[in-house]
This record gives C-alpha cells, sequence and structure tokens, in this order.
C-alpha cells in the first residue's frame, strides 16, 4: 500500500490533504527522514517508524478501543447531542475500515464500550455463539423480591413482544436496591425489561466488565488501545485473571 494511501485511510485527511503534507515534509521516519508520498510502506519505514508532524501514527486496520462511556453520551456518529466519537481524536471516525461500536450502550447507560474497525472480531465477539459474559450493575427504584435470581436463572423468562425465551442470566444481590447481572446475551435494554418483567425499574446503569476485561481505572470519558493479550482476555469468562 502507498504511504498516502495508508494515512488517508487512518482518518488524517483526505488523499489530497495527504499529498500537500508530504510535500511539506511532515511525513517521515522515527530517524526524521521525509518520506515520498509514493513509496511503499516498507520501503522506507515500517508503520510503526512513521511519523506524521513528529508524532507516531495511530494503529493499522485491527485497532481496538476500550471507552468508558458516560451517560448522557450516545452510540452513534449522528444525533443532537454528544456521541461517542466527540470523546475521540476526530480522525477515528473517519477511518476506512471504519471503527464501529461491538454492541451499543444506549445514552442513560454509563460504563465499558468496545470498538474496532476489524468487521471479523467484531462479529466474533457479538455472536450468540461466543457466549461472551457482559457484566452490568443496576441501581434499583424498588426492593428485590427475593425470587429474581432464580427467575433469570431459568432460561424461561419471556420479554414483552418476545417469543424466544432469554438465555439464562446470573444475578448476585449487592444490596437491597443494587444488583450485579451477568448476560451471554445483547438483546434491546435487555437489563432494563428484565427487571421491569418482575414489577422493577432501573434507576442507574452501568456495565463494568466484557469477558475478562473491566474498565481497569478508565474514568468517564477516558479510553484506550488494547493490546492483542488483552483482546484474547474478552473470550475469557468474566474475572478470570492472567
Amino acid at each position: 500500500m502507498k504511504l498516502i494511501k495508508l494515512i488517508a485511510n487512518l482518518g488524517y485527511g483526505s488523499r489530497k490533504q495527504v499529498t500537500a503534507w508530504f510535500r511539506q515534509g511532515l511525513v517521515t521516519d522515527a530517524e526524521g527522514e521525509v518520506l515520498y508520498a509514493d513509496d511503499q510502506l516498507g520501503v522506507h519505514a515500517e508503520h510503526a517508524d512513521i511519523r506524521f508532524d513528529g508524532e507516531p501514527l495511530d494503529p493499522p486496520a485491527g485497532m481496538v478501543i476500550m471507552l468508558h462511556k458516560p451517560l448522557g453520551v450516545t452510540c452513534s456518529r449522528k444525533d443532537p447531542g454528544r456521541v461517542i466519537y466527540d470523546l475521540m481524536p476526530p480522525r477515528f471516525s473517519l477511518r476506512n475500515p471504519a471503527l464501529s461500536t461491538v454492541g451499543r450502550l444506549d445514552r442513560d447507560t454509563s460504563g465499558l464500550l468496545l470498538l474496532t474497525d476489524d468487521g471479523a472480531l467484531l462479529h466474533r465477539i457479538i455472536s450468540p455463539k461466543a457466549e461472551i459474559a457482559k457484566v452490568y450493575e443496576a441501581e434499583l427504584a424498588n426492593d428485590l423480591r427475593g425470587d429474581e435470581a432464580a427467575i433469570f436463572a431459568a432460561g424461561t423468562l419471556l420479554l414483552e413482544s418476545e417469543t424466544t425465551p432469554l438465555a439464562p442470566a446470573e444475578l448476585q444481590v449487592l444490596g437491597p436496591r443494587k444488583a450485579r447481572l451477568v448476560l451471554t446475551e445483547g438483546r434491546y435494554h435487555q437489563v432494563r425489561r428484565m427487571f421491569a418483567a418482575v414489577g422493577n425499574h432501573v434507576e442507574r446503569l452501568q456495565r463494568i466488565a466484557v469477558g475478562g476485561m473491566d474498565m481497569g481505572g478508565l474514568e468517564p470519558g477516558q479510553w484506550r488501545l488494547l493490546g492483542e493479550d488483552e483482546v484474547r482476555r474478552l473470550f475469557k469468562p468474566a474475572g478470570t485473571e492472567d
């Protein structure tokens, strides 16, 4: 791949803009040697050694990001309010292939959200066959009755307007009105609808883990890249330690 196409695909600018930056000498190798627009990647520098305006390039296709999504932010590219892409460098939303969310969290749910431009990995994570656990903590409007854990674990709960029962889910009571719920599905507003089905209402909801990965201290609005070992941990049971 030519360097101009590589850098444009990473979202830094259009090919015309990137061509102009090459002419200005803004694209160099790690030693500061100017690279040229018609160079093939690898002729003068590997991806990790290329610099744009003195800074290393973003990772190539296959990037995986963990974001602590705050309340009030939408998992969308276009919305009247704040969207998740506002929390990251603008070029991230211009990458080709596109950077997409792995599942979604609604505007009123906070917590761990994954994004990737690796379509095969995205589908592998969200596939029902993978049975990757998603862990949520919910604060409720009413006290727990005491039978919710058995109902959720039975694998027979049917949500309103659906014809297929939910897969068994694990409920851990954290307090009279607080619970942790472990799911292996990702149906629309599933946690909220599950508690509604047992006569309760979710007032606050946060996803705290996916597979073997938690947020690791990320504050709301913060994000970081995941390494290959961390991506593999997504496919381990929740709470698994390396």
